[in-house]
């Protein structure tokens, strides 16, 4: 069956989409997607070993410092892919496929000028936010941020091309994309941090060096490689039309991402005046939380395909029961993962270093972060649903409460308190405060697409499979 899947051309996994049965149809797009955030959350995890346990402590408080600002760069990306994933699902799902392919290119084109803009913007940035941290990792962030503006436009590409791959109901090509990138960080983390002993340049060297031989392949398979998908450069201009539409849609989108990697950059702000010791324990619950949070949450992906097509075919009551079991599986695997890295907590911690202070912190933020993930991945997969609905204003609203008015204004009120516990506990009590929220704004959303504010009557499906031959 997965073989077969695997196999589907791109109208077969559409009328697998609209007309299959959920659950099925769920498990199989979101299982690559599954893997893939278990392969994604490896790339953290494993740069945190390598860093970690050769170039030290204040090399890897650093890295967890300028995280969320390089995140924030990034989000840019992530917001244009979400507006990708609405505007080409919901095309899919109306039978276009010419003009899903139109609108893939000139999202994948304008991403990457976006990205080259942004390098010297990043490297501006990196003065001012290293002047303001503690000396002893202060020089370290600077080079950090500075050297990963290289890196920026790489990273655009990825966001994009995994927004066309998924909103084609073809998730699988991004978990190849990903397993490529995972092997190559591991070689250059080997080669630039263990044989030669770069520190924090060694780092950066190994991610910029992973992307780019993973654009190029991405770039052969996307307009070189000869099959149904392929797009093409061949005259291209800017499509002002489309532009417009996916700048409209994703504004709010980018907003929302861009906001979240703000208030997180707030907290570490919070957590860095502690010291390294604290920064670096939070830093390692992180890097395992990774792979916690990212499979829940991968359901929603896959809801987004669902929904946008489904929506695009005049399937509303389906697209609202893809959602409602995406809810389900996302809670099944939520509380499977609290149930197996819980008990496993202090065999995990203990790989990334030895010293007592670190292995303290780490083990308590570890706990209480793995208890948010079912909040967190039921309110992951309803956004997924929102966004596939082209209604992302909601999940920048929602993104906004759920970092700043829930997590941050928590952190404020109970720092006095609680320390930086007020750190851990915030996540939690905001991820479940917010899976609330979005679910009672679910319930009562109109399911109808708002990429034409709704002016347009939706179009019904009727398979390409069973049309007659001409």
């Amino acid at each position: 069956m997965k073989l077969k899947f695997l196999k589907q051309s791109a109208e077969q996994r559409r009328e697998m989409i609209l007309n299959g049965s959920i659950p099925r149809s769920l498990f199989m797009l979101a299982l690559p997607t599954l893997m893939m955030g278990v392969v994604q959350s490896m790339m953290p995890l494993t740069d945190g070993l390598f860093i970690n346990n050769v170039a030290g402590t204040l090399v890897a408080s650093a890295v967890t410092y300028c995280q969320p600002i390089l995140n924030m760069a990034v989000a840019l990306s992530q917001g244009l892919g979400a507006a990708a994933m609405a505007m080409i699902g919901q095309t899919n799902g109306r039978g276009e496929t010419e003009e899903a392919k139109h609108i893939s290119t000139q999202v994948m084109v304008f991403a990457f000028v976006l990205g080259l803009c942004l390098v010297p913007v990043l490297v501006l940035v990196s003065f001012p936010v290293s002047a303001h941290v503690t000396p002893e990792i202060s020089r370290n962030v600077f080079l950090y941020i500075a050297l990963n503006a290289a890196v920026l436009p790489f990273s655009f590409l990825e966001s994009i091309y995994n927004a066309i791959k998924n909103s084609s109901g073809k998730p699988e090509a991004t978990l190849v994309r990903m397993l490529m990138m995972l092997t190559l960080k591991i070689l250059f983390n080997c080669i630039f941090i263990v044989w030669l002993r770069l520190g924090i340049v060694g780092c950066v060297l190994a991610s910029l060096g992973a992307n780019v031989i993973v654009s190029v392949w991405m770039y052969f398979e996307l307009f070189v490689l000869k099959s149904e998908d392929k797009l093409e450069l061949h005259g291209f201009h800017f499509d002002r039309g489309i532009l417009r539409q996916l700048i409209h849609i994703g504004i709010p989108s980018m907003i929302s991402s861009v906001m979240l990697q703000i208030g997180f950059f707030l907290i570490n702000n919070e957590v860095q005046k502690y010291g390294a010791v604290v920064l670096n324990g939070q830093g390692i619950a992180n890097n395992i939380t990774n792979i916690c949070f990212n499979l829940p949450s991968a359901f929603g992906a896959a809801v987004t395909t669902m929904v946008s097509m489904n929506i695009g075919a005049g399937q509303a009551k389906h697209a609202r029961r893809c959602m409602w079991v995406g809810c389900l599986f996302s809670m099944i695997t939520a509380v499977l993962i609290i149930a197996i890295v819980v008990p496993l907590s202090p065999y995990l911690t203990v790989l990334f270093t030895r010293e007592k202070e670190v292995l303290f912190i780490a083990n308590h933020a570890l706990h209480i972060y793995t208890y948010s993930v079912v909040g967190f991945g039921v309110c992951m997969v309803e956004q997924g649903a929102f966004i596939g609905l082209g209604r992302t204003k909601v999940p920048m609203v929602i993104g906004f409460l759920r970092i700043w008015a829930l997590r941050y204004v928590f952190i404020l009120c109970t720092e006095s308190v609680l320390s930086f516990y007020s750190v851990f506990w915030g996540n939690l009590f905001s991820n479940y405060v917010a899976a609330v929220i979005s679910t009672l704004l679910i319930m009562h959303v109109e399911w109808k697409s708002m990429l034409d504010d709704g002016s347009a009557p939706p179009r019904r499906h009727r398979s390409l499979l069973h049309l007659p031959k001409h």
